[in-house]
């Protein structure tokens, strides 16, 4: 693949992946929550929601690493556990979650926020239950901001560098991405494997770039 090592591409794709799966599985939920729901600390609640976005990767890898490192607090209860996750493909995963997340959380929230609530009660007044309620109203109406905000979630998540760094290393084949291999390629000189790489890095975020404005362009109209 142009000199391309298929298992930073590999790893990419992996880690992007479940980032994102995590991503979908907490923001979406919490954009609802942040949307809807009015609480005491509400602004401090997303704040801290957003906060990855406001800070330098490498400060969110060192927190992360703080955390879930040997001497951090999940970090020594997952090892009783028999698990780790410092150097390795999971941890690489976590810390780009934890910068993709808010993308979605953003997006979903703006989407839940436009839906007109009057439906939704109207939906009640018929005798659904709010699970239902949500699960074929609110999230239907709200599915485009949503998924514009998964596709820019993949693309931060399959770009990012300095988090997975900190957290996991460059450990080729098993937690080396393309971002770190396209760094570490011209560290060692490798000028046309690190062209190759970037080129197919850029690729990837301009194709995520187009959907996200289609996406966008039609929850305009």
């Amino acid at each position: 693949m142009g000199g391309i090592d298929l298992a930073d591409v590999r790893v990419s794709f992996q880690v992007a992946a479940t980032a994102t799966l995590v991503s979908i599985i907490i923001g979406i939920p919490l954009a609802w929550a942040l949307a809807r729901i009015n609480f005491p600390g509400k602004a401090l609640a997303t704040s801290l929601a957003v906060v990855p976005l406001a800070l330098p990767p490498t400060v969110v890898g060192y927190y992360l690493l703080r955390i879930l490192g040997h001497n951090g607090p999940i970090g020594q209860m997952l090892e009783r556990l028999g698990w780790e996750i410092v150097f390795t493909w999971q941890g690489a995963a976590i810390a780009a979650a934890v910068v993709a997340c808010p993308l979605v959380i953003i997006t979903a929230q703006a989407g839940f926020a436009q839906v007109d609530m009057e439906l939704e009660r109207v939906a009640a007044t018929l005798g659904r239950f709010p699970l239902s309620i949500f699960r074929t109203v609110t999230l239907p109406l709200a599915m485009r901001s949503i998924a514009a905000g998964i596709v820019l979630a993949f693309a931060r998540a399959m770009g990012e560098f300095g988090a997975t760094l900190m957290v996991a290393g460059a450990i080729p084949g098993k937690t080396r991405t393309m971002s770190i291999a396209v760094y570490e390629l011209v560290q060692a000189g490798e000028s046309a494997k690190a062209n190759a790489t970037a080129l197919a890095l850029l690729g990837i975020s301009l194709a995520s770039i187009a959907l996200f404005i289609s996406l966008t362009s039609f929850t305009r109209r």
